[in-house]
Protein backbone atom coordinates (compact mmCIF):
# COMPACT_ATOMS: atom_id res chain seq x y z
CA UNK A 1 0.00 0.00 0.00
CA UNK A 2 1.59 3.52 -1.06
CA UNK A 3 0.45 6.71 0.48
CA UNK A 4 0.95 9.82 -1.35
CA UNK A 5 -0.65 13.15 -0.14
CA UNK A 6 -0.33 16.01 -2.56
CA UNK A 7 -1.04 20.02 -3.15
CA UNK A 8 -3.61 19.97 -5.49
CA UNK A 9 -5.76 23.28 -6.20
CA UNK A 10 -8.96 22.84 -5.24
CA UNK A 11 -10.69 22.70 -9.07
CA UNK A 12 -7.92 20.21 -9.80
CA UNK A 13 -10.14 16.89 -10.97
CA UNK A 14 -9.26 14.88 -8.62
CA UNK A 15 -10.53 17.16 -6.08
CA UNK A 16 -13.51 18.16 -7.66
CA UNK A 17 -14.52 13.82 -7.98
CA UNK A 18 -13.74 13.32 -4.01
CA UNK A 19 -15.62 16.68 -3.45
CA UNK A 20 -18.41 15.95 -5.26
CA UNK A 21 -18.40 12.76 -3.55
CA UNK A 22 -18.67 13.99 0.42
CA UNK A 23 -21.14 16.58 -0.99
CA UNK A 24 -23.09 12.77 -1.35
CA UNK A 25 -22.63 11.93 1.75
CA UNK A 26 -23.71 15.26 3.42
CA UNK A 27 -26.67 14.79 1.47
CA UNK A 28 -27.32 11.15 2.59
CA UNK A 29 -26.60 12.17 6.38
CA UNK A 30 -28.58 15.67 6.27
CA UNK A 31 -30.61 15.53 3.19
CA UNK A 32 -28.69 18.64 1.72
CA UNK A 33 -25.16 19.43 0.52
CA UNK A 34 -23.14 22.03 2.55
CA UNK A 35 -23.84 25.38 1.48
CA UNK A 36 -20.82 27.24 2.64
CA UNK A 37 -19.41 29.21 0.27
CA UNK A 38 -16.62 28.12 -1.56
CA UNK A 39 -13.96 29.15 -4.08
CA UNK A 40 -10.70 27.51 -5.08
CA UNK A 41 -8.84 30.59 -4.09
CA UNK A 42 -9.42 30.24 -0.90
CA UNK A 43 -7.38 27.32 -1.13
CA UNK A 44 -4.12 29.06 -2.73
CA UNK A 45 -1.08 29.87 -0.55
CA UNK A 46 -0.12 31.54 1.26
CA UNK A 47 -3.96 31.84 2.73
CA UNK A 48 -4.97 27.72 2.25
CA UNK A 49 -4.12 24.90 1.02
CA UNK A 50 -5.54 21.58 -0.68
CA UNK A 51 -4.32 17.92 0.33
CA UNK A 52 -5.70 15.04 -2.51
CA UNK A 53 -4.55 11.74 -0.58
CA UNK A 54 -3.62 8.88 -3.14
CA UNK A 55 -3.40 5.16 -2.05
CA UNK A 56 -1.95 3.07 -4.99
CA UNK A 57 -2.37 6.35 -7.24
CA UNK A 58 -5.92 6.78 -6.98
CA UNK A 59 -8.03 9.60 -5.09
CA UNK A 60 -8.88 8.50 -2.05
CA UNK A 61 -9.16 11.78 0.35
CA UNK A 62 -8.72 15.53 0.71
CA UNK A 63 -8.78 18.36 3.01
CA UNK A 64 -8.20 21.69 3.12
CA UNK A 65 -7.62 24.65 5.17
CA UNK A 66 -8.49 28.32 4.15
CA UNK A 67 -7.49 31.53 6.24
CA UNK A 68 -10.13 33.10 8.31
CA UNK A 69 -9.86 36.50 10.69
CA UNK A 70 -12.47 38.36 12.96
CA UNK A 71 -15.97 38.48 11.10
CA UNK A 72 -19.55 38.39 12.04
CA UNK A 73 -19.58 34.89 11.37
CA UNK A 74 -17.88 33.94 14.43
CA UNK A 75 -14.29 33.55 13.12
CA UNK A 76 -11.01 35.01 15.07
CA UNK A 77 -8.11 36.19 13.64
CA UNK A 78 -5.50 33.78 12.75
CA UNK A 79 -8.00 31.52 12.07
CA UNK A 80 -7.26 28.68 9.56
CA UNK A 81 -10.52 26.64 8.82
CA UNK A 82 -11.14 23.00 8.12
CA UNK A 83 -12.88 22.41 5.40
CA UNK A 84 -13.71 18.88 2.99
CA UNK A 85 -11.88 16.39 4.84
CA UNK A 86 -13.03 13.15 3.20
CA UNK A 87 -11.63 9.29 2.76
CA UNK A 88 -13.82 7.40 0.87
CA UNK A 89 -15.87 4.64 2.53
CA UNK A 90 -13.73 1.65 1.19
CA UNK A 91 -10.50 2.91 2.62
CA UNK A 92 -11.42 4.32 6.13
CA UNK A 93 -9.75 3.11 8.95
CA UNK A 94 -6.04 3.02 7.84
CA UNK A 95 -4.63 6.63 9.14
CA UNK A 96 -5.33 8.88 6.39
CA UNK A 97 -7.72 11.50 7.29
CA UNK A 98 -5.11 11.50 10.73
CA UNK A 99 -2.15 12.04 7.96
CA UNK A 100 -3.88 14.88 6.04
CA UNK A 101 -5.09 16.12 9.13
CA UNK A 102 -1.84 16.77 10.69
CA UNK A 103 -0.10 18.15 7.55
CA UNK A 104 -2.71 20.52 7.21
CA UNK A 105 -2.14 21.79 10.98
CA UNK A 106 1.16 21.99 9.92
CA UNK A 107 0.96 23.67 6.80
CA UNK A 108 -1.62 26.07 8.78
CA UNK A 109 1.14 26.88 11.53
CA UNK A 110 3.80 27.58 8.64
CA UNK A 111 1.67 29.97 6.96
CA UNK A 112 1.06 31.86 10.40
CA UNK A 113 -1.85 31.00 11.73
CA UNK A 114 -3.06 30.27 14.70
CA UNK A 115 -6.14 28.21 15.68
CA UNK A 116 -7.59 25.44 13.30
CA UNK A 117 -10.88 25.43 13.55
CA UNK A 118 -13.97 23.64 11.81
CA UNK A 119 -17.55 22.74 11.77
CA UNK A 120 -19.03 19.32 11.27
CA UNK A 121 -22.82 17.74 12.69
CA UNK A 122 -24.21 15.34 15.20
CA UNK A 123 -24.32 12.92 12.23
CA UNK A 124 -21.00 12.59 11.54
CA UNK A 125 -19.60 10.99 15.12
CA UNK A 126 -16.59 8.79 12.95
CA UNK A 127 -15.75 12.76 12.47
CA UNK A 128 -15.91 13.94 15.73
CA UNK A 129 -14.47 11.02 17.01
CA UNK A 130 -11.25 11.76 15.03
CA UNK A 131 -11.23 15.30 15.59
CA UNK A 132 -11.20 14.75 19.56
CA UNK A 133 -8.77 12.08 19.65
CA UNK A 134 -6.29 14.59 18.04
CA UNK A 135 -6.93 17.09 20.42
CA UNK A 136 -10.10 19.21 18.97
CA UNK A 137 -12.12 20.77 21.73
CA UNK A 138 -15.66 22.76 21.65
CA UNK A 139 -15.57 26.47 20.38
CA UNK A 140 -17.92 28.51 20.14
CA UNK A 141 -19.72 28.85 16.72
CA UNK A 142 -19.14 29.79 13.54
CA UNK A 143 -19.58 29.94 9.60
CA UNK A 144 -22.64 29.45 8.26
CA UNK A 145 -24.22 26.81 10.62
CA UNK A 146 -23.48 28.46 13.50
CA UNK A 147 -27.02 28.43 14.54
CA UNK A 148 -27.86 25.01 13.86
CA UNK A 149 -28.59 22.58 16.41
CA UNK A 150 -26.94 19.78 14.67
CA UNK A 151 -23.46 21.69 13.78
CA UNK A 152 -20.85 20.49 15.86
CA UNK A 153 -18.03 23.06 15.96
CA UNK A 154 -14.55 22.51 17.12
CA UNK A 155 -11.06 23.91 17.40
CA UNK A 156 -7.50 23.38 18.29
CA UNK A 157 -4.23 26.07 18.75
CA UNK A 158 -1.86 25.54 16.27
CA UNK A 159 0.95 26.94 18.75
CA UNK A 160 4.02 24.78 19.06
CA UNK A 161 4.05 23.82 22.90
CA UNK A 162 6.63 25.19 24.82
CA UNK A 163 9.53 22.66 25.71
CA UNK A 164 11.39 25.22 27.75
CA UNK A 165 8.63 24.60 30.53
CA UNK A 166 9.19 21.22 30.57
CA UNK A 167 10.12 19.56 33.82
Amino acid sequence: MTVEIRTKPYDHPDAIKLTEQVQLEYVERYGDPDATLMDPGHFARPRGVFLVGYLDGEPVATGGWRAQDASPEGFRDGDAELKRMYVVPGVRGRGLARRILADLEADALAAGRVRMVLETGVMQPEAIALYTSCGYTPVTKFGVYRHHPDSVCLGKSLAPLDRSLAP
